[in-house]
Formats: C-alpha cells, structure tokens, sequence
C-alpha cells in the first residue's frame, strides 16, 4: 500500500490502460469497429502518459485522463446508449479527480477540482436528456452486452473502494509521520543530538521537582568536564572529538545507571547522584573517574586517552535552587582544572 500511495499516479495510467484493453476484446466480441479503433488510440494515449508520469509531467497526464475518459464516454454512449453502462466511467473518475487534483491544485486553486466535478456531473445530464430515448448504433449481442455493463460497474466500484483507501491510508500515513516527527522534537528540545544526554532545558526540571518534593532528602550534583578536550580537537579533528563524548556518555551510563545525566555544555556533563549520601556520592565518582582514565576511545586504531576533573556538591538546607548547587559544583571543577586537572573536588577539598 505505501508503494502505491507514492506511485499513485502511474498505477493509475497503467490501470486506465489495462482497462481500455480489455475494452479492446469487449469491443472486437461486439464488432463495433469506431470503438474498436477508440480503444487502441486510448491504449496509445494512456502509453505516452506512462512516460510523462516517470519523467515527472503529472498534470498534463490528469488532463489527458479527464479528457479521455470524458470524449470514451460519450462515443461510446452514442454508439451504445446509455444502457451499455459506459455512464459508470464518468462516475469512476470522480476519485481520481478529488485525489490527484489535490495534489495538484494547491490553496485557491483547489476550486478547480470543485469545477472540474460539475463538468463531470454536466456531461452525465447531457448525455442522459440526449439520449435517454435513443437507439443505440450498435446493438450489442446480449452476453456482449452483459459483460461491458458488469465489467463498466466494477471499474467504477474498483475506483472507489481503491481510492478512498488510498486516501485513508495516506491520510493515516501522514498522521503518524508527524506524530513522529513532534515527538522527535520534543526529544530534541530535552536531549542533546550528540550524546543523547539531557541537556540543561531538560535537566534542571528534574532536579527542581525533586527539591521541590523532598528539598532536604540525599543527592548531589557532579559538575564533570574533560581535560585538554580542545586539543583531542585540534591533533584528531572535530569528528573524533565527537566520538570520544560519545565514547565518555557510554561509559557515564554504564557506571552511573539510573542517575540523570546531563550534557551542559560542550565538554561538560553534570551528573545528578538522586538519594546518594555525600561519602557515596563522592566514592561513585571517584570510581567515575576513574574508569574514563583507564578506557581510552579507540577511533580508527587510535588509542585516544582523556581525563576529566569533577567538581562535586551534595544538597544542604541553604540550597532552595538547582542552580546554587550547580554553580558550586562548577567552582569546585574549575579549582581542579587550576591545580592539575584529573581529579574529584569535593567539600574535603575545600577545608
């Protein structure tokens, strides 16, 4: 079904032609020669539509359509008369008028589909006030007969029940896409593309909810950055500087399963340690730091080696905010980047 909804137009060109055919047979069955001849124009006509569809000439190809359909109908009426059934080809259009000329005729020029049916529908009343009463031409042999009158319906009941299922599906189709796309949006308004961390717009709503539900409860705040990381840019390029943040979130989830994690920016990561007491939150990042010194990233046979300093903060009664906390992590990080970088900065170190 996806196949068809996006080669819509050419399955239709190819169905048209399929049917003229068989209206070739139906007509050589009756011996009604004008419209024998009609058929392999129709045929030839719906042929050169195939290419202009793959060559991407799609409106000259609806046109040919409606005008084909339209000038058949009517000879075939005259020759027929109305009890051929040959009226249902008019009738069978009518979807892929609506279907393919919204896609054609776009904003105000959608009244043109609006047109284009009352023409269809004007034709029909023509034809049945011009020949309501008149004998047909050709006097069809009644298996003849039987067979164009059932064969014109079901093509005109095919034509619905295919195009409106098409409709509903496309229609299902791009509801779904743009579910899809909005949610991968509001993933990316919270996360950050790189690394797939939280990034600050969706770290700091967690920790304000839980300060906010237990503001003297357990956790702390560790202000993380990497070492020397403008040089891993500079001697490797950009794209390994990425894949060693990338290789540094694998290792920070790994360890830290079930923690939030955050990219706050560039090279640094700020880790929240929810319901860790301060000797357990500073013994897990010591561990942290650890495990990034002895796991180099290996990027096209290279061993690249990377440190970080951690400046680490737990809660306290004079914390009501996210950012306190976090701004004295950051103090503490940037003390150890001014005195030999790779290591963990926490209260100790401050007294």
């Amino acid at each position: 079904m996806h196949f068809l909804v996006h080669n819509g137009f050419i399955f239709t060109v190819m169905i048209m032609c399929l049917v003229h055919l068989t209206l070739f047979f139906i007509m050589c069955a009756g011996a009604v020669m004008p419209l024998i001849y009609f058929n392999i124009l129709s045929v030839a006509v719906y042929l050169a539509c195939v290419l202009l569809c793959r060559y991407g000439h799609i409106m000259p190809a609806y046109v040919c359509i409606l005008l084909e359909v339209t000038a058949y109908t009517i000879t075939s009426v005259h020759y027929l008369g109305l009890n051929s059934g040959s009226c249902c080809f008019l009738w069978s259009i009518v979807p892929i008028i609506i279907y393919f000329g919204s896609y054609l005729f776009k904003g105000h020029k959608r009244w043109t589909i609006v047109l284009i049916l009352l023409l269809n529908f004007l034709t029909y009343v023509l034809l049945y006030i011009r020949y309501a009463d008149a004998q047909p031409v050709y006097a069809l042999a009644q298996p003849v007969e039987g067979i164009l009158t059932i064969f014109s319906s079901f093509v005109m009941v095919f034509s619905m029940i295919f195009y409106n299922t098409i409709y509903i599906y496309a229609s299902e189709y791009e509801r779904v896409s743009l579910e899809q796309e909005n949610q991968q949006l509001s993933l990316d308004a919270y996360e950050d593309t790189l690394t797939g961390l939280l990034n600050r717009r969706g770290f700091l709503p967690v920790i304000e909810a839980y300060m906010k539900e237990a503001p003297s409860a357990d956790f702390g705040i560790a202000f993380c950055d990497l070492d020397d990381f403008k040089r891993i840019n500079d001697t490797y390029g950009h794209d390994c500087g990425d894949e060693v943040l990338r290789h540094i979130t694998r290792l920070f989830k790994k360890e830290l399963h079930g923690c939030d994690i955050c990219r706050w920016g560039g090279e640094e990561i700020l880790v929240f340690l929810k319901d860790y007491e301060p000797e357990a939150a500073k013994e897990k990042m010591e561990e942290m730091r650890k495990s990034i010194e002895s796991n180099p990233t290996v990027f096209f046979n290279r061993r690249i080696d990377a440190t970080i300093t951690i400046g680490l903060e737990v809660n306290k009664e004079i914390y009501h905010e996210p950012e306190e906390i976090i701004r004295v992590a950051d103090e503490r990080m940037y003390y150890g980047k001014q005195h030999g970088k790779n290591m963990l900065v926490c209260e100790d170190a401050d007294q």
